[in-house]
Parts: C-alpha cells; structure tokens; sequence
C-alpha cells in the first residue's frame, strides 16, 4: 500500500527538487521504407513517422497533466539511415534528413535521432558516402539528429572511420559556424552504442527492436544531491543506499509513465534508462552530487571514485524499481548541460584530462564539451579514440560529443540555448596525433572479447 509519506515525498521531489521525466521515445523501424527511388524512400520514412507519432506529443502532455510529472522532451528515434536504399550519393541521404526533420516538425517532438551508421568493424561503400552526408544533413536540419558506432568490444576500433569522423565533425562546425557549430551538439561519436538508448544525439532504434516501442529516460540529479544533504557526516556505505533508494523512487515513477504512455499509445514498452540527466538550471546538477559528498570541486582528488559510486548506486537502486531498465543508466557529465560542471570548468578545477578519466565510471563519455576552433581534425580523431579504447576495453558505452566552434579560443564561451546550455572552451593538448590517427586499420579488439 502507497503510504501519504511517499506521495509527499514524490511531490516535493517534482516541485522543489527538479525531478522530471527527460523524456519519452518513441522508437521506430524504417526497415520497410526502402524503395526504387529517392522520392519514393523519402515520402514513406514522412509517412510512417508521422503515422506512427501522430498522438505522441499529445499523450505525453496528457499524462504529464493528469500525473503532476513534468516530460521535458517528446523524441523519436528510427533504424539507422544509412541502412536505407536506393542512395548512393550524399544529396540522396540529405533527402532523408529532410523528410525525418519534416516529419518531426508535423508530429511535434523536440528531436528526431537515427541518422546513424554502424560502422566498428569496417566501411561499405555506401557507409562512406553516408558519413559524407552528416554534416550537411545537420546544416539543413534543426531536430534532425546524427551518431556514428566506431568501435565495440567484439569489434576492435574502425581506425578509419575514427579518423572520418574528425574531419565530419570539423566541417560541421564549419557549416553551422553561425549558431555556434550548434551542429556538432546533435551528433555523437560511439563505441559500444546500445540499441534502446532514449537520450539524444545518440538515440536511434536498433534492427533488432520491435516495429515500434516507446523508452523513457528519467533524470533528477536535484532529488540525489537533497537526499545526500540528509548524510553530511554518512561514511559511504550509507551515502550509497541513500542513493539506491533515491534512484528506486525515480525509477518507479519513470515505470509508471512507460506504461501509461505504451497502453494509450498501443505500442510495447521498451525499457527505461534512469540515467541521472542533468540541465544548466542550478540545482540540477551530477557536479554538485559529487561535491556534496565532500569535494571543493568537482573535478578535484577524488571525483572519479566519488562518480564510481554514484553510478553504481544508481544503477542498483534502478534494477530493483523495474525489470526493464535499460539505455545508457548510470549518471551523465554534459560540460554544457551541467551548472557544477559548468562551474568547475570556469575555474579551472576541471579538466579534458580528468573528464577522460571520469568517464571509465560513468554512463557515457565526453559530452558537450567546447573545444578550440583551431583543433585539428586529426586531434578531434585522437581524442575519440581514447574515448573508444575505454569503452572497448570496459566493455561499456562510451561516447564523445565535441564542438569546435570556429573562432573560438580556451576560456571563450559557447551558448546554445534550451537543456544544452552554454559551455567553456577547453583547453586541449597541442601536441599532435596526426601521425597515430592516419595509420588507419583497425585497433583488434581486446582478449575477453572472445567470450562465447
């Protein structure tokens, strides 16, 4: 039985304490609309989307007025669009960005993913045509968003499709240069993507997924950090079952939505990430999670084992609320996204280097970070690849987000508005890789990878 005490509790939660449903996404398989000609592939990726999210939008604002729940985002996410045929030159796969941006535009949603390639192991011809057509895609597109998979543990690291990558990414901080390279917030970098993942840039809906399945990613660092208020003088093992039983509550009410949302919608239930996802509101910050376990600075001696626990607590405390958590689950570091992280960049406590070493224990990787404009490709390629050898070796997600928005130096600032906020730009080593990143192959993947 519900006791009043816990519905208090929840409600003080949403209230005071930023808990939300991030978002609710509507995975759809675009397998089917492959045809003979561009046109055709076009008007039938609008048409199934459409179809398929017409009461999307609706039914999370119904439920989030009915429930009391704030549901920030509503999203889509389709199969991988390099898989699509007949295109066989870059302006054939902009054609389907356009009809996955107009279809987002008639259904509502905040972001549209699944303009991805799966490339880890190594390139078809058309795959690289595909990664050719991203950063224009992204010019020509506001909800429209990008991933490409450059590594997994099965796999090894593709070298060269590492190395495309930098270069895709510099040329869409080129194109997008007049909105603050805005481009490249919408396309992320993998190793280890996973097929269920909520979130965005990264989302897109796996071949192996349902027809149409509806995820829900819920966050709320702000409820952690309050819980953790009640602890100052807790040794650790308690500060981790307070955030077990944090992470419990967000979970459940998450299932709730996942449910409530795939019964009014008629399509299957997928999973929920309880990823803690952070916003640049103050309060509402993984940083200041850290921070109240007893650092000055996020960033600072002690961060990585500070982050270790957290995203380990959330995660046990998630598994126990539902039999379907799944995504990315774990806490995110956004720099943009992120007050604390924000704040700790600013004043120098926090680092690329030590973002780099947080992100062997977190949920993903380098993400939102700005960088210098003049950063090489090459150097953007290296710093992707450490990101992939971490997650090849971890067997975990991991995953890079960079913005080197021209003309921008270390210590300028890069605003882009809404959940991605503003972000510092960072320094970043200036000796080259350039000769390491154009050697090209493929990194062989790691020993336990041969598990059978």
């Amino acid at each position: 039985m519900i006791k009043t005490s816990e519905i208090l509790a929840t409600i003080k939660m949403i209230q005071q304490e930023n808990l939300d449903i991030r978002t609710i996404t509507m995975g759809i398989s675009l397998l089917d609309c492959s045809s003979e000609s561009v046109e055709e592939t076009s008007r039938r990726i609008y048409e199934k989307v459409t179809s398929k999210a017409e009461r999307l939008v609706e039914t999370g604002e119904a439920i989030s007025k009915e429930f009391g729940i704030p549901i920030i985002n509503k999203r889509i996410s389709v199969t991988p669009v390099s898989m699509l045929s007949p295109a066989n030159k870059k302006e054939d796969f902009v054609e389907y960005a356009k009809a996955l941006e107009k279809a987002a535009l008639k259904t509502g949603v905040n972001f549209i993913g699944g303009y991805s390639a799966l490339v880890q192991k190594g390139f078809t011809e058309k795959d690289k045509i595909f990664l050719e057509s991203i950063p224009y895609a992204l010019k020509e597109t506001t909800r429209v968003c990008s991933s490409v998979n450059v590594g997994s543990t099965k796999a090894g690291i593709n070298m060269d499709a590492v190395y495309e990558v930098g270069k895709l990414i510099k040329k869409t901080a080129e194109l997008t240069k007049e909105n603050g390279a805005i481009g490249c917030a919408k396309f992320v970098a993998f190793c280890n993507a996973v097929e269920d993942n909520p979130f965005m840039a990264g989302a897109f809906h796996g071949v192996s997924e349902p027809e149409c399945v509806i995820n829900v990613g819920v966050s709320g660092p702000g409820v952690v950090k309050h819980e953790l208020e009640k602890h100052k003088d807790g040794d650790f093992m308690e500060i981790a079952e307070a955030i077990k039983k944090t992470a419990f509550k967000i979970t459940r009410m998450g299932q709730l939505v996942a449910n409530e949302a795939s019964s009014r919608l008629g399509v299957p239930f997928g999973i929920v990430d309880l990823s803690l996802a952070p916003t640049p509101e103050v309060g509402d910050s993984v940083a200041y999670i850290l921070e109240e376990m007893g650092l000055e600075k996020c960033g600072t001696h002690g961060t990585t084992a500070a982050l270790a626990l957290l995203n380990d607590a959330v995660k046990k405390g998630g598994v126990m609320a539902s039999s379907s958590v799944g995504g990315l689950s774990g806490a995110f570091i956004p720099v943009s996204e992120d007050a604390g992280m924000i704040n700790a960049a600013k004043c120098g406590a926090l680092s690329l280097d030590k973002l780099e070493a947080m992100t062997c224990v977190c949920s993903v990787g380098l993400d939102m970070i700005a960088i210098p404009g003049n950063t090489s490709a090459e150097t953007i390629s290296a710093i992707i690849a450490d990101e992939a050898a971490i997650g090849m070796i971890n067997q975990k997600t991991t995953a890079v987000r960079l913005i080197p928005a021209p003309g921008t130096k270390e210590g300028d600032f890069v605003e882009f508005g809404g959940l991605l906020g503003y972000a510092p730009v960072m320094k970043v080593n200036e000796n080259k890789s350039d000769i390491f990143v154009k050697r090209g192959g493929r990194i062989p993947a790691p020993i336990h990878s041969l598990k059978n």
